[in-house]
This record gives C-alpha cells, structure tokens and sequence, in this order.
C-alpha cells in the first residue's frame, strides 16, 4: 500500500510517500481501506516526536502518522460481530503501533469504529472522531452541561469548536461563540450559535455582558493567551471552565469560577451518543481545505495558517 511515513522525526519536509505492507489484523480488530484521514492540529506535535517522549514508548520507523480516517471495511478480525465488509466507518486511534491513516489501509480497534453517522461525506467522517469525541467530553463529562444553560465557545470556528457550538445546541444550551475572524464569526452564526463575535475585536466583555447579565455558566475553552483570560471574567461565580490538554497558554479562572483540563475519550458508548446527536438533526463538519495524500507536506503547513474547521487528505 502507499503511506506519507516518517523514516526519522522532524518537521513537515520529513513527510514522503512510501510502499508499506498492508497491516495485518488481530481478532477484535478491523482492517480499512481508508478514503481520508484527519489532519489533527497536534499532527506537528507527533510528527516532531514529542508524543512518544510523553508516552514514553519507543517509536517504530517507518512511522505512519494519521490519528482519524474513514473509509470501507476491507476485512474484519475472528471476534468481530458489528461490522461487515464494504460497511462506510469512520474511527480514531492515537498512536496507533500499526500505523496510522495517511495510508492506503488501516488496522483499527473494532471499538474504536463506528458507522458514519447521518448524511457525512467520507471527508468530514475522517476529520470527525477526535474532536468530536473531545467536544463531547468536555461539555458533558466535564461541564455537565445541561438543556437552559448559557456556554461560551472560545475557538469556536477551529475544529472543536465549531462541532461544540452544534453539540451545545444539540443538548439545550444557549452558546456565545469566540470565533476567529468575520469567517469565523460568520460559520458560528450559520452553525447556530446564539450570539458570536471575532475574540480579536475590543467588543467581546460587551457583547457576552449583553448575552448573560448575569455571567455565563460554563466555558469550553480550545484557544489560550491574554484574550482568552478577559473573555472568562464573564464566566459567573459558581460557573465552570474546560479545557482540552494542549491549550496553550494554559486558560486561567476568574475567583470563585472551577477549572478543569482533560483529554476527550474514546468508548463506544461515547461514540454512540456523538452519533445520536449528529443524527437528531443537520450536522455540519467543516472541512476547510483537502489536500492529497502526496501533499501531506502542505496539509501540515496549513495547519499554521489561518482557516476554519478541519483540514483533510483525500486518499486515492
């Protein structure tokens, strides 16, 4: 098969294509022809080796990069019940040792797939699982965030943020959007956030003031620094913040307001739920550029660019 791999780490040149064999499948495993893969915004950080160093684990070269992808199921392991050949699924798995999906083919835990949820193309599938899961997690595992509640987005037009705004919605919530941009701003309206303003503007205390007079209950945020910080005095007392691990700068709290990092998990329970709520209704996965597999390289480079939603490679 053909896979972008990694002979050695280091930045976005070290990205070639190579012939690899196709990976072999155990029993509660799945094997994917894989359509399109996600280019998650911490690729870089795996593609530099930063990732094995906090695992602690001894990377295997070549190296396949590619934590989320979609496609067809080409053959299933001895103790698969769920899914057939030919069945349309999307999955995620972090450092995959097998490899991951910037190739042709993907050997994936059968718990970590599903079928693609509502009317997705194969391109937002593959761009979805990751975030969408992290989004999740974060708005009802850490927030517990409930149907009549107020949440401020901030990142709301990168890649969780933009699923958060719909899932939020999805559950109840009132959502005031922190979006980059007037495209930013513009996509957070259309995916139904409440109120949304560019957090580059002077006008964002104002606006969310004129949102909840009395504070806004919870925070999901997916974007650090100085703005961020000013945008959470809003947030009232009693209410609570989420962050993902890898938010940089790390959010700081108002007094009197809870805090929490996390990591979006991974079950077939939670995957089932994303699904129920991307098939109660119009669900859009944004998808700013695609680029082809041979073109990882590029695909990387945009990551540092300004754009919205996800970025994605289409796999020949």
């Amino acid at each position: 098969m053909q896979a972008v791999a990694l002979d050695k780490f280091g930045g976005p040149e070290a990205l070639k294509i190579q012939n690899l064999p196709i990976p072999q499948i155990e029993a509660r495993e799945v094997l994917i022809r894989v359509e399109a893969a996600g280019v998650g915004a911490w690729d870089p950080f795996e593609r530099e080796g930063r990732f094995v160093e906090i695992m602690g684990s001894k990377p295997k070269f070549p190296y396949v990069l590619g934590t989320d992808g979609a496609g067809t199921i080409a053959a299933v392991g001895k103790d698969v019940n769920r899914f057939k050949d030919g069945d349309r699924v999307y999955a995620a798995e972090l450092g995959n040792p097998k490899g991951g999906f910037y190739a042709q083919y993907a050997a994936v835990k059968a718990d970590n797939t599903s079928l693609i949820p509502g009317h997705l193309s194969v391109e937002q599938a593959a761009v979805l699982p990751t975030d969408g899961l992290t989004a999740l997690t974060g708005l009802e595992k850490v927030l517990g965030l409930k149907s009549g509640k107020s949440l401020m987005v901030i990142g709301a037009s990168g890649g969780i943020g933009h699923l958060a705004i719909q899932l939020a919605k999805r559950i109840g919530a009132d959502v005031f959007a922190i979006a980059s941009g007037d495209d930013g701003v513009q996509l957070a309206k259309k995916l139904g956030a409440d109120s949304a303003v560019d957090g580059r503007g002077d006008n964002v205390l104002n606006a969310a003031k004129e949102f909840a007079p009395n504070g806004i209950d919870a925070a999901l945020v997916t974007a650090g620094g100085d703005r961020t910080v000013r945008a959470l005095s809003a947030i009232r007392k009693g209410g609570r913040i989420a962050y993902p691990h890898g938010v940089m700068p790390e959010p700081t709290a108002p007094d009197d307001v809870a805090i929490e990092a996390y990591d979006g998990e991974n079950s077939p329970a939670l995957i089932d739920r994303l699904n129920a709520l991307i098939d109660s209704g119009p669900f859009e996965v944004h998808v700013d550029r695609t680029f082809r597999l041979e073109e990882a390289s590029q695909a990387h480079k945009a990551l540092t660019e300004h754009h919205l939603g996800k970025i994605a490679l289409r796999i020949e």
